[in-house]
């Protein structure tokens, strides 16, 4: 069973159809799916997967208890770096999910940096990541960090000051070329 990490932006409320499409697949095929816990596209994907009762899902959170598991499923609790707070408190339990998966499935505003860092996350490991673009519509899959980068020359410039202030040592070495 490929384990894939299905995440995305917070202010997503409507799944796209080709995500849904995605999602049915991944359930036709019995794959395990890691999610968060956040508002938004996780909440919409566990919602999805709950409609079809599913329960091959790990929910991950980085307090004691889920802002959202809606299927009652497993809950995985990264509790993240001491004095952390802001982004950095949710960033730990991605980088576990990362580390667990062996895909992502994310589903993307075109602006949100959590979520286009949970790609390069999974282009450092090269786990391929299908990414829907859903605010300029379209479809992009990863599998290093070059493909990482051909995605993002079409986002808005500022994305990268946002990028750089989030990413960690390690995240900004993999951007510089070899």
């Amino acid at each position: 069973m490929a384990m894939i990490f299905v995440g995305g932006s917070r202010d997503i409320v409507d799944l796209p159809n080709p995500v849904v499409e995605r999602i049915a697949s991944i359930v036709a095929a019995e794959h395990g799916v890691l999610v968060g816990d956040a508002p938004g596209a996780d909440t919409e994907v566990q919602a999805l997967l709950g409609g079809h009762g599913y329960e091959h899902v790990g929910v991950f959170c980085a307090s004691d208890q889920p802002r959202n598991n809606l299927g009652d499923w497993a809950v995985y609790t990264v509790p993240p770096p001491q004095g952390a707070h802001g982004f950095a408190i949710q960033a730990q339990k991605d980088r576990e999910m990362v580390r667990r998966a062996d895909y992502g499935l994310m589903i993307w505003n075109g602006t949100s940096p959590g979520t286009i860092l949970n790609v390069l996350r999974l282009a450092m490991a090269e786990k391929p990541c299908v990414t829907y673009d859903v605010g300029n519509g379209l479809v992009t899959t990863t599998r290093d960090v070059a493909d990482w980068q051909t995605m993002l020359s079409c986002a808005d410039p500022e994305i990268w000051d946002v990028l750089a202030k989030r990413m960690t040592p390690d995240e900004r070495l993999a951007m510089t070329p070899g």
